[in-house]
């Protein structure tokens, strides 16, 4: 017999060899029906393996994020024997589950393959599934591996498996479809009930320019009709939130060829959007005790050299810049931190003087391949809103609570509501891929985990996801269409005061190492804005948006009135515009509407008559006739609902 111990802590005797679906079914008859994975002893397993040791048993059903990974994983499988049946000369290659789906590489060969394909392909696909064929997981020695893709003439299935070793090679067996594959698969083929192949792309066989192209096909798939159709609607309206649109419609940035891809060009009201961004964290950053400072776009390559940067980034950064002295290189800078560490360096610190806190709205350049560029979440020039704390370390726990405060502070300012955080912790298990030690990460690691307790956050653990130089946490938001996204990130170093030297005489009159906080509630201001734009449609808080109301005349005789109200309107500090357009006034509300201007104010022979106007909401309508003094008084309001001081603890 064996012990099979479950999430909430019972355990439970089986027969040796017993499987997760057999354990499955000893609960209860409904969970069997829904399980679709299983981990045991934190290993992904096939339902259908026999269990032959004691051990800890997780089973997921659909609603699981590891049960959906299984699930498309084994949709995978399915389009490619569908893309194996249909073209029987594609080579296959690799085929993973991804956060949203699947995608499959594939070479075509000579022939071509585009969207008017889909149909046929997600058919084969559907006939597959109906057949329930059951997913069969089996090890073969290297050689079988070797003999089976070479007789099928696939050269990339073969370059995978000469890099692995027998006894870890296995095959996944479904219908009449034979793949490489490390396991993870739902029980049958007949749990996927609906299927869409979403886009096509060009890909490098294993993400590099040297070698081959390939065609990567995207898809997903559902165990219902209906949650594709859910799914489908939530794509359309994303692509109404696309930020890429919206920059366009808004006027807030755009690109060029000649400037070069990945280089976002802000115009005025985007421009002035980032400044209000900026004001707003360096108006809290002042309170929290934060000095601004200004750092170079480029560095001497012998900075990232030290700092451990270059052998990190060098082949994702931009090539060394030459100068006419012989031997000296500069580069483009792809990290803040390192000329924050010559800053503190730049002065002599006594406990006394510590934290230093030292801030930037830093720009910085890193080399992405043009099909990874997309739009401003991927770019090759972005700015960061970066902060490095240097403190003792019996100022970490304290320093690392002030800036999850300002985390949060941002995100309720902002509209995010919805997010969880993530500690990540070294793996205790492969000491050598990080450095310091063991007291050091000790006590890094519980400054975080007390921190993110203290605070009452709503956190997870993930062990081995830490940076080879320190723990983190990390906060994962989710937008108003239900995508997660990660922003704020919170890092403890002790490897760059290290690798530069930084100390400080404390109160025992002897040098001491600072710990170093790496913070960006931001992340970046291109990446922040473009998610920001998606949450919010481009209807930003009121205090961001670029204009906050819009004067529509009902004609040019009150032209005059319109620039009295646009004045009394700026001596309250309410950003707004007149337009007086030779329109109707039904086109201007709705070209103001499709404009997202947040407050309609329109004025005619009576408002003129009365000092007055008429107030329309953005997609409220009519709120009625108001003095100016009412409607500031509206609007100051609604913007202190959002945005409140920041408050530092005493």
């Amino acid at each position: 017999m064996i012990k099979i111990t479950l999430p909430d802590g019972s355990i439970k005797e089986f027969e040796q060899g017993t499987t997760p679906m057999q354990v499955a079914k000893s609960i209860s008859e409904g969970l069997a029906r829904n399980v679709i994975s299983a981990k045991f002893n934190n290993e992904t397993v096939e339902t259908s393996t026999p269990l032959n040791e004691d051990g800890n048993l997780v089973l997921f059903t659909w609603n699981d994020e590891e049960g959906k990974k299984a699930f498309w994983h084994s949709s995978s499988h399915i389009m490619a024997q569908a893309i194996q049946d249909l073209y029987p000369r594609a080579k296959l290659t690799i085929g993973p589950a991804i956060e949203r789906g699947f995608y499959y590489d594939v070479d075509f060969g000579d022939q071509k393959i585009s969207d008017n394909d889909f149909k046929k392909i997600e058919n084969r696909m559907l006939e597959i599934a109906r057949g329930k064929h059951d997913f069969k997981l089996r090890e073969v020695s290297k050689q079988e591996a070797l003999d089976f893709y070479k007789k099928e003439n696939n050269d990339f299935k073969v370059e995978l498996i000469e890099n692995l070793e027998d006894g870890e090679i296995t095959f996944c067996d479904h219908d009449t479809f034979t793949d490489l594959c490390r396991g993870g698969h739902i029980p049958n083929t007949g749990i996927v009930k609906a299927v869409k192949l979403m886009s096509v792309a060009g890909a490098y066989w294993r993400g590099d320019e040297k070698n081959p192209q390939l065609t990567r096909v995207y898809g997903i798939s559902f165990p219902k009709q209906k949650e594709l159709k859910e799914y489908l609607e939530l794509l359309e309206e994303a692509k109404k939130r696309d930020h890429r649109k919206l920059g366009k419609e808004l006027e807030l940035f755009t690109f060029s060829q000649k400037v070069g891809q990945g280089l976002p060009l802000w115009l005025p009201k985007g421009a002035a959007l980032r400044e209000r961004l900026e004001n707003f964290l360096k108006k809290a950053q002042k309170k929290a005790g934060y000095e601004m400072v200004v750092s170079p776009h480029i560095g001497s390559k012998e900075l990232y050299v030290t700092s451990g940067h270059y052998a990190k980034y060098g082949e994702d950064s931009f090539q060394p810049i030459t100068t006419p002295n012989e031997g000296e290189e500069f580069m483009l800078k792809p990290m803040n931190c390192p000329h924050h560490c010559e800053m503190y360096n730049a002065s002599s610190w006594s406990y006394r003087d510590l934290p230093k806190r030292f801030a930037e709205f830093g720009t910085v350049y890193r080399y992405e391949q043009s099909g990874e560029l997309h739009g401003l979440t991927r770019v090759r020039g972005f700015t960061q809103d970066d902060a490095h704390i240097f403190c003792m370390p019996e100022q970490l726990d304290e320093e690392f609570k002030k800036v999850i405060d300002l985390t949060l502070y941002v995100f309720s300012s902002l509209g995010f509501e919805n997010f969880t955080a993530q500690v990540s912790l070294r793996d205790p298990d492969n000491k050598e891929k990080y450095i310091g030690s063991d007291d050091v990460w000790e006590k890094a690691e519980n400054a975080i985990l007390s921190a993110a307790k203290e605070k009452g956050l709503n956190y997870v653990v993930e062990t081995g996801e830490a940076a080879f130089y320190g723990p983190k946490l990390d906060f994962m938001v989710k937008d108003a269409l239900g995508r997660s996204w990660q922003l704020g990130t919170i890092q403890v170093d002790y490897n760059l005061p290290e690798r530069f030297d930084l100390t400080y005489k404390g109160s025992d009159n002897e040098s001491h190492r600072p710990v170093m906080i790496h913070r960006a509630p931001f992340g970046s201001m291109e990446r922040f804005i473009a998610i920001l734009l998606e949450h919010t449609g481009g209807n930003f808080p009121l205090w961001l948006m670029p204009e906050q109301a819009i004067i529509l005349s009902l004609s040019e005789k009150y032209e005059k009135y319109s620039q009295k109200v646009l004045t009394l309107l700026e001596n309250h500090e309410i950003r707004a515009l007149v337009d007086n357009r030779n329109e109707t006034i039904g086109k201007k509300i709705r070209e103001a509407e499709v404009n997202k201007f947040p407050y309609m104010l329109i004025v005619g022979e009576q408002e003129a008559k009365d000092g007055t106007i008429s107030v329309r909401r953005h997609s409220e309508g009519d709120l009625g006739t108001m003095k100016i003094e009412e409607f500031a008084n509206l609007i100051n309001t609604e913007i202190n609902s959002t945005l409140k001081p920041f408050k530092t603890e005493v």
